[in-house]
């Protein structure tokens, strides 16, 4: 089958091995779309990938074959697939935090070796992620897919569901882990998909103003057309004193980090001798957070950071959190919102391209050009 994956230096599209079945629980996806996301490009940048992996962790498409202990799909089902690999059954699974899953890594030594210990996999990422293909192919094996997939219900486009791999359980997992409250200010800092759905989920919760931080025109344009959100461009507005002044001088009381400017290498001792990068947009919301806020580490950042304001965390009490979207937790009320309309995504697939032109497209979701915010690819 043909996949968009890493070769030598570049991407290519390239011919490589069908996905089987592996054990009773797996089944088989025929894709008929993927999007492109940010932290594709923090791996590709960060040297994680090896030759022949394949790229893409947002998908949905026809199951075609399942293992005889799948219950929940059978032959033709239409489904999204969560980016992230859960096994729905460890204790971090039984508690909704899927992305911590114990069993989900078929290379869990990686893992620890970067961060101590391992997380739940992520389709499209190499070993220290959980090794697993993704979804810029053809067909893709899904793993656990009683837990992972999620039948689309009748009415809801393609280009509207696929958001509901990654990206929307991701800003609604960046709102609930910040603990955005009604009467709550919240800034977030990126405009790209992720984002812009972490400021719809906000504003359902009931936050009474969100602002969204960024510097393509484009793309702040998109987000008061579609969140209803407030924008902020850096580049023409100081950002801390733009959001003391947007909450009665104290500061937001939640502040996401949605940017993910830091990427990861492939093992400890390359990011060792790796400079530690500076997370200007993170250490910016830790600036801005009013004293005894939250500050949300929402972006898929994995590799070590430097010059982080350690005192202003203490000295202002506030409480930092990282984590990775919990998609098997969400996606189920995400898919009921988008079949009711209460929930459209369709807007950010900016641009649409065939999987023949996966290096094409990413070219242009790098370069942020045309107002791009997603590529969608198809099979054609």
């Amino acid at each position: 089958m043909r996949a968009l994956c890493w070769q030598g230096d570049r991407l290519t599209v390239a011919e490589v091995p069908d996905p089987e079945l592996r054990n009773g629980h797996d089944a088989i996806v025929r894709v008929r779309c993927s999007t492109t996301c940010g932290t594709d490009l923090h791996l590709i940048d960060g040297g994680a990938f090896g030759p022949g992996d394949v790229l893409g962790h947002e998908f949905l498409g026809e199951v075609v074959e399942v293992g005889p202990r799948v219950r929940r799909h059978r032959v033709g089902d239409r489904v999204v697939v969560a980016s992230v690999v859960a096994c729905g059954r460890c204790r971090y699974c039984q508690q909704g935090r899927h992305s911590c899953c114990d069993n989900g890594s078929v290379d869990p030594a990686a893992g620890e070796l970067a961060w101590g210990q391992a997380p739940a996999a992520c389709h499209g990422h190499p070993s220290a992620g959980g090794g697993f293909a993704g979804g810029h192919a053809e067909y893709v094996r899904v793993p656990y897919a009683d837990v992972g997939a999620f039948t689309v219900p009748d009415g809801v486009p393609d280009e509207r569901a696929v958001f509901a791999s990654d990206a929307a359980p991701a800003g609604w997992t960046g709102a609930d882990v910040g603990g955005v409250c009604p009467g709550d200010v919240v800034a977030i800092w990126g405009a790209g998909a992720v984002g812009q759905l972490v400021a719809q989920a906000a504003v359902r919760r009931g936050a009474a103003r969100v602002v969204v931080v960024d510097r393509y025109d484009e793309r702040l344009r998109m987000v008061e057309r579609h969140t209803g959100a407030e924008t902020v461009h850096y580049q023409r507005a100081d950002v801390t004193a733009e959001l003391r002044e947007r909450s009665g001088g104290r500061g937001p009381d939640v502040c996401v980090e949605a940017a993910g400017a830091v990427g990861g290498s492939r093992s400890l001792a390359e990011r060792l001798r790796r400079a530690p990068r500076t997370p200007l947009a993170l250490r910016e919301a830790v600036h801005a957070c009013r004293k005894g806020g939250t500050v949300v580490v929402l972006g898929d950042v994995t590799d070590f950071v430097d010059a982080f304001p350690v005192g202003a965390v203490v000295q202002r009490e506030l409480t930092v959190r990282g984590t990775r979207p919990h998609g098997p937790r969400h996606i189920p009320t995400l898919l009921e919102q988008m079949a009711r309309d209460e929930l459209r995504t369709e807007h950010l697939a900016t641009h649409r391209f065939p999987l023949n032109r996966g290096p094409e497209g990413y070219a242009l979701f790098r370069a942020r050009t045309d107002g791009c915010v997603r590529v969608l690819f198809t099979p054609g």
